[in-house]
């Protein structure tokens, strides 16, 4: 008896000093004041390859486990790549077919890691890998560019010249937010609205979500508008064969221009970024305290989920490492074939708009849909608004500015009309949001909305 009051007088001066901890400092981040949670465990230590199979096989839900069956996909793709080099279609294809089990993994492992955190740690987490396939796709992109003659740039078009990949990460850059906009948010509306009539959710979600996404989309779009406006005011490079006086505002200048532009908008739009995330974690009342307090006992597949098996930690790392190590490898072989798809005739605005966002965000959006299909609406709405966040706040700004160090001219140049897309889009997703609840109508209105998306890319 003395050992067991002693025992519970110590769990009780913890969860005092947890609690004096979390009112003497009201700004430390919720997820640093969490407790662990134990919704993780696996019961087990170490390595055991036949549970960490079957784990793996098992993944999140039944669509993520069929995806697994395209892992023999992965391998061949890379064996074909150094065995027949010149099979670049047939390589291009295994390798996105070989993406999806990959972006797949380790969206699951992040999920599996994030449930061994504190819960609002964990949805950070969480949230972080799910755009882990993407940042690596952009890194690759902007190493494999070849800068073109700069006579021939700052025409603001995707010409889909040899080595020129700018487009088609700018195209990804707006395809990526859309897709989740419009696609992802839309199925989870219809899906939740097949099993559900109606699914209401926190309005903190989707006015924070839509808020925040809006100004990012104004601030994208400002580097578009100054080209917009200044184009027709440019003279060309020379005159008669003589070149024209210095002070002659010409293409080069205004490119130059956007470019400096598009970098301290980039710089701007992380630092909100920045702000954004650390206000979600510091607030007593953040986002992710609603969504759990919300969503954690709506859950229809709750028991299953606590039935299920678990990796342990040192699975989970494996698991990361694995599917990290594919999905770069697939990507540098994937980047690699796009020149030939695109001479093959595969627009290049098709391959960023629609291609690539679906193949590394497929992991995201399984599980955005299988959440809503469980009624965990609160969740599978942000795992859509969130990434779209990241890919305007952090994910295409990064980009740029890894392009300024590497001496690579990306910038945020979109089309006009792509921009002006995206910002219908945020608007048209804000007012379904705005009553709180949806329902399968406004899903399929969504996923409707895409029909100008595609025919923009095929143009």
């Amino acid at each position: 008896m003395p050992d067991s009051s002693m025992d519970a007088q110590t769990h009780n001066s913890h969860d005092n000093a947890n609690h004096d901890a979390d009112e003497a400092s009201p700004l430390l981040p919720s997820f640093l004041r969490g407790h662990v949670h134990h919704e993780g465990e696996s019961g087990r230590s170490g390595f055991h390859p036949r549970h960490f199979l079957s784990v793996s096989w098992t993944s999140s839900n039944i669509v993520s486990q069929y995806v697994n069956i395209l892992w023999p996909f992965a391998p061949v793709a890379i064996i074909l790549r150094y065995a027949a080099p010149g099979q670049n279609h047939w390589i291009f294809a295994l390798s996105y077919l070989g993406m999806i089990p990959s972006a797949n993994l380790l969206g699951f492992a992040g999920q599996e890691f994030a449930k061994k955190m504190p819960k609002v740690a964990g949805i950070i987490i969480e949230t972080t890998f799910g755009s882990i396939v993407e940042i690596i796709l952009f890194m690759v992109l902007i190493v494999q560019h070849k800068n073109q003659d700069p006579n021939d740039v700052g025409e603001g078009e995707g010409n889909g010249d040899e080595g020129n990949l700018i487009p088609i990460i700018q195209a990804a850059i707006l395809g990526s937010i859309l897709t989740n906009l419009l696609l992802c948010l839309g199925l989870c509306f219809w899906v939740g609205g097949i099993r559900r009539t109606t699914q209401k959710f926190h309005p903190i979600i989707s006015e924070t979500g839509s808020g925040i996404l809006l100004v990012a989309a104004f601030g994208l779009l400002i580097p578009s508008a100054f080209y917009s406006a200044l184009k027709g005011e440019t003279v060309t490079e020379t005159s008669g064969g003589l070149r024209i006086l210095h002070e002659k505002f010409t293409q080069a200048a205004l490119y130059k221009d956007i470019l400096k532009i598009s970098q301290i908008t980039s710089i701007v739009l992380i630092i909100a970024f920045l702000c954004y995330l650390w206000y979600k974690a510091s607030s007593t009342h953040s986002t992710f305290d609603e969504v759990i307090e919300m969503d954690e006992h709506r859950d229809a597949d709750r028991q299953a989920d606590a039935a299920r098996m678990r990796y342990t930690g040192v699975e989970t790392f494996v698991a990361l490492g694995i599917s990290l190590i594919f999905a770069t490898w697939l990507l540098i072989v994937l980047v690699e074939q796009i020149d030939d798809i695109v001479e093959a005739g595969v627009p290049d605005q098709f391959l960023g708009l629609i291609l690539l966002p679906l193949v590394e965000k497929s992991a995201e959006h399984l599980t955005a849909i299988d959440e809503a299909w469980d009624g965990v609406i609160n969740v599978a709405l942000y795992h859509c608004l969130g990434p779209s966040v990241q890919t305007a706040l952090f994910n295409g700004p990064l980009v740029v500015l890894v392009g300024w160090a590497l001496g690579k001219p990306m910038d945020l140049n979109f089309e006009i009309f792509m921009i002006v897309l995206l910002v219908l889009s945020i608007m048209v997703v804000g007012n379904f949001l705005r009553d709180g609840e949806s329902n399968w109508l406004e899903g399929a209105l969504l996923v409707v909305s895409l029909q100008c998306f595609f025919s923009e890319s095929l143009r």
